[in-house]
């Protein structure tokens, strides 16, 4: 899939890995569900670290995309919930290091709480 960034400098920059907008291709589109830290064989969070549970809902993610058929470049629009917006640049860089680019387009939002006492959720739209 290509997909188009779109960037304007009528609008803030991106201030990390993501994009102003994403043009998508016609095609199948795929709506994901919220992934949050938890390990599939046990159901159980990964671990109390923040970090943990962001490599685990990434990891999460792209278990489902593929198994919609897609892979994590088919992604163009990402949704960040965190409990602590003060850690919002780990998060960043686990989604640059994780992502490849163009980036998608992204959303960050500070939440009270999550589902299990989760600190980060992460969802997604994937179009393939």
């Amino acid at each position: 899939m290509t997909k188009t960034v779109v960037h304007t400098a009528s609008a803030p920059a991106a201030v990390g890995p993501y994009s102003q907008a994403i043009v998508a291709p016609a095609g199948k589109t795929v709506y994901l569900s919220g992934q949050i830290g938890l390990v599939p064989a046990t159901g159980e969070m990964i671990s109390d670290r923040f970090e943990d549970q962001v490599k685990q809902s990434f990891a999460n993610m792209a278990a489902v995309i593929e198994a919609a058929g897609g892979s994590l470049a088919s992604i163009v629009k990402l949704n960040l919930f965190l409990t602590d917006l003060g850690q919002f640049s780990i998060a960043n860089g686990i989604m640059a290091d994780s992502l490849p680019q163009p980036y998608p387009a992204r959303s960050t939002v500070g939440v009270a709480s999550l589902p299990k006492g989760a600190q980060f959720e992460i969802e997604a739209v994937i179009v393939i």
